[in-house]
């Protein structure tokens, strides 16, 4: 795999988000999947949701998601996240030819973002701030074999209009490849302990049912809160397009259980989406 060193994304997330030095990052990233014990899945996976705030805070929910693909294989793994930023666009994505982290460069794949430029309104960024999709990388970079390239993919629109779309145009451009879809989204942000639990809750019910347009109305109708609502129902109908028939929540916590601080948290959650074959 060949990257074009002259224009891979600075990280304007290393030594803020995560640690900037390499040992100090994979030993956090090593130490969370260590503590997780997900459930084992039994079927082919086709998706992950994983959380997107600091590692400290949300890495050890994101272990929960990340253990299960651990040693596999893709070629590419799409990252849909929500765009924090005030850009212009309804999908965005980056212009650098590679990301980079403490861990390495992983390329993007160009070519597969060309296609979907032809099928969706898509603006390419240059030396972006956002970080739902950075922050997934280093938990990547850990458990996949080596090999794969990204598709990240940012949403200012996360209409259910815009997911539909979305989705049809990443069925068209990676059918027949082995892909891994990431829905990059937190859970509700700063209510009390008590709430955000019961928030979340109905929310995670609608991600295990799979039930995309759920996740969309919950949050447009003020029921239960996702910050990448338009990303996870992106995600879970084009892992249906794929025959994916089943969801698990593997892993629920909020910042509070790290912070001890209660009043006002941010709910975190980690999912999987796959294939299983039914018994006769």
């Amino acid at each position: 795999m060949i990257i074009d060193i002259r224009d891979i994304r600075p990280s304007p997330l290393a030594g803020r988000w995560y640690p900037a030095a390499p040992t100090a990052l994979r030993s956090m990233v090593e130490n969370f999947l260590v503590a997780a014990q997900p459930e084992l899945i039994e079927g082919e996976i086709m998706g992950l949701l994983s959380p997107h705030a600091g590692l400290q805070f949300s890495g050890p929910v994101a272990a929960y998601a990340y253990k299960i693909v651990r040693d596999m294989a893709f070629d590419t793994v799409v990252i849909i996240g929500p765009m924090h930023h005030p850009f212009d666009g309804r999908v965005l994505t980056t212009a650098h030819t590679a990301y980079e982290t403490p861990l390495g460069q992983v390329q993007v794949d160009q070519e597969a973002l060309t296609s979907l430029g032809e099928r969706v309104d898509m603006v390419r960024l240059r030396n972006d701030p956002e970080h739902s999709i950075e922050i997934e990388l280093p938990f990547l970079q850990t458990v996949l074999k080596p090999g794969f390239s990204i598709i990240p993919l940012m949403l200012r629109d996360q209409s259910r209009r815009q997911a539909n779309e979305l989705s049809g145009a990443l069925v068209e451009v990676l059918n027949g490849r082995r892909v891994l879809l990431v829905a990059s989204s937190d859970l509700s942000h700063f209510y009390t302990q008590d709430i955000a639990n019961h928030l979340d809750s109905t929310l995670l019910a609608a991600v295990e049912s799979m039930d995309g347009e759920r996740v969309i109305d919950l949050d447009e109708q003020g029921e239960a809160f996702a910050c990448g609502h338009g990303a996870i129902a992106t995600v879970i109908n084009t892992v249906k397009a794929w025959s994916a028939n089943h969801g698990k929540i593997l892993g629920y916590a909020t910042s509070g259980d790290v912070t001890g601080e209660f009043d006002r948290v941010v709910g975190y959650g980690a999912g999987v989406f796959f294939k299983q074959n039914q018994m006769r």
